[in-house]
């Protein structure tokens, strides 16, 4: 009798199932919902205003995901759910909510639901930024050996800063909250009844170390003394390692989806680094990056090392026994999308309607039949700031090189090479701290979609480029750990290793690099990196000057 399990994953817009056979990989049907709030990052559901760099969400839109795609693929693939053994989730991270104790959502209370505080705040929300640079100063000033862990700076991105955000601009809801707790971690104490805390979240985005937890309360207190206490009181030193069962699905989540009452439920993860069993990978030194909206990059390594500009580095941070490394890039997608929203000629959309094909492939098209530097741009792509290695927020995009014969799709490709670029920045930062980087993976909407990037990374990293062959890498790798939450005796796997060495796949088409344009971008990459360092490491901090001026 085959058996099966379903992965949840969470992204950025939307929240999507997969259901597959669990020894043979196939996927028995997938079920997609976009968030009916979507990123609120202008205003709240009632109209009031966001502040600059604001970016929330809806927590009921998470628990809509799970009414609708759970029953969808049951129906649509016939699968008895008694055979269901298993459910993994990932989630997109640092996504953090505030709660009362029994999981309800500050916001879904009637006397906080204009409280902008009260709310998601999505992993982009940047308006912390100012608390992770207090944060940072202090504790490189107390010498914290911590903070070499995360690449010497704390990201705006990560729990701390947020929770001092609402401390400091809401007291009233950080008294009222009796947990902060990552959206993976709530959406699973949904399913299972319990509160749980994993470690994929707690160590890259919550500062907790497997060896040594979290930092001291005296580090907290020289924060603000208010917080001296924020992890005994809203966090917790509860945390479940991956690979393990969170708990089981209780008779009210099984009311709602259709699962059968007391199926294994993983403890959850991070959603990039779900993607590394997804592609197979269960040894040192190759790295997978994830690319959609944004791009995270994940290099698991048998050491610790700290690699400066890096976002973390965490003992068993997805597969038992390594260390994995974790870095990134805020801006790809929504910087590419950005472009076509709001840059291009209307002619192009014209000539896009006229021969019946989407923008994006005209773009492609275009770009496709220019050389390497032939239009004489670079651009730095810090459009959403800068994750990796510089982790600064403040940081802004750039393009150089205009001129009046410089059309549209040169600045496209520009883009694209940008991106390219940042990763390259990446891997030199890991091989420059004796972290090897011998293999380069790619997963993610983009990696599926456009085979034009992927021939530019390939260029630019001078790396071939193995691709997921999947295109809901990150539910099939959440499968995988609900496969694995489940256990050998039910029809599952009993490691994490087994689980990804059955189910994880890669194409067979590889990207290689072309030696000529390998050459070409060698020296543009030269000129990028004198940019990125010049703008990005102080030499002229006028991104930031202007950033100030416009926010008066």
């Amino acid at each position: 009798m085959a058996k099966y399990a379903i992965g949840l994953d969470y992204g950025t817009l939307s929240g999507r199932a997969l259901l597959i056979d669990v020894k043979t990989g196939e996927e028995m049907a997938v079920s997609v919902l976009d968030y009916p709030h979507a990123v609120m990052d202008e205003t709240l559901p009632s109209g009031k205003k966001l502040g600059r760099d604001w970016a929330l969400q809806h927590p009921q839109d998470y628990i809509d995901v799970l009414k609708y795609t759970i029953p969808d693929v049951i129906e649509k693939s016939g699968v008895n759910p008694a055979d269901i053994i298993g459910i993994g989730v990932d989630f997109t991270a640092c996504t953090v909510l505030p709660v009362k104790k029994d999981g309800t959502p500050l916001c879904f209370l009637p006397q906080y639901e204009d409280e902008p505080h009260a709310y998601v705040k999505l992993w982009k929300h940047h308006a912390a930024q100012e608390y992770a640079t207090r944060l940072n100063d202090i504790a490189e000033e107390r010498g914290e050996d911590w903070l070499g862990y995360y690449g010497g700076k704390v990201s705006s991105e990560w729990a701390i800063p947020k929770i001092w955000q609402v401390l400091d601009e809401a007291p009233e809801i950080y008294e009222s909250a009796d947990r902060f707790i990552e959206a993976a971690d709530w959406i699973t104490w949904q399913m299972c009844g319990k509160e749980i805390r994993n470690s994929c979240c707690a160590g890259y985005k919550g500062m907790w170390n497997k060896s040594n937890g979290y930092p001291s309360k005296e580090f907290f207190k020289a924060l603000d003394s208010r917080l001296e206490n924020v992890i005994e009181d809203k966090f917790s030193e509860d945390i479940l390692p991956l690979g393990t069962k969170a708990g089981e699905v209780t008779p009210e989540f099984a009311q709602l989806t259709g699962l059968q009452v007391g199926t294994a439920v993983a403890v959850p993860i991070i959603d990039a680094h779900v993607f590394v069993p997804a592609v197979g990978i269960t040894k040192p030194g190759a790295m997978l990056a994830i690319m959609g909206t944004s791009t995270c990059h994940m290099l698991l390594s048998d050491k610790e090392i700290k690699v400066p500009g890096i976002c973390g580095v965490v003992a068993d941070g997805i597969l038992p026994g390594l260390y994995a490394y974790e870095a990134g890039q805020c801006c790809v997608g929504d910087h590419f999308q950005w472009f076509i929203d709001n840059c291009l000629p209307k002619s192009y959309y014209d000539e896009a309607a006229q021969r019946n094909i989407n923008i994006h492939k005209l773009l492609r098209e275009k770009c496709e039949s220019k050389n390497p530097g032939e239009s004489g741009l670079i651009a730095l792509d810090w459009w959403n700031g800068n994750r990796s290695v510089l982790v600064d927020a403040d940081l802004s995009g750039m393009l150089i090189g205009m001129t009046l014969q410089t059309k549209a799709e040169d600045i496209y490709r520009a883009l694209i090479e940008a991106t390219a670029y940042g990763t390259r920045m990446i891997i030199d930062a890991f091989k420059e701290n004796n972290v090897e980087v011998n293999k380069f993976y790619a997963a993610g909407g983009i990696s599926q979609k456009d085979e034009m990037a992927m021939q530019i990374y390939a260029d630019v990293i001078n790396m071939p480029i193995q691709i997921a062959d999947c295109a809901q890498g990150g539910a099939l790798g959440s499968a995988i750990y609900g496969a694995c939450a489940a256990g050998s005796a039910v029809g599952g796997y009993d490691s994490l290793y087994d689980g990804a060495a059955a189910l994880g796949r890669v194409k067979e088409k590889v990207y290689t690099p072309n030696p000529e344009n390998v050459k070409i971008y060698d020296k543009l990459f030269a000129e990028y990196k004198i940019l990125h360092d010049y703008f990005g490491r102080g030499g002229n901090d006028v991104m930031k000057r202007l950033k100030a001026i416009s926010n008066n």
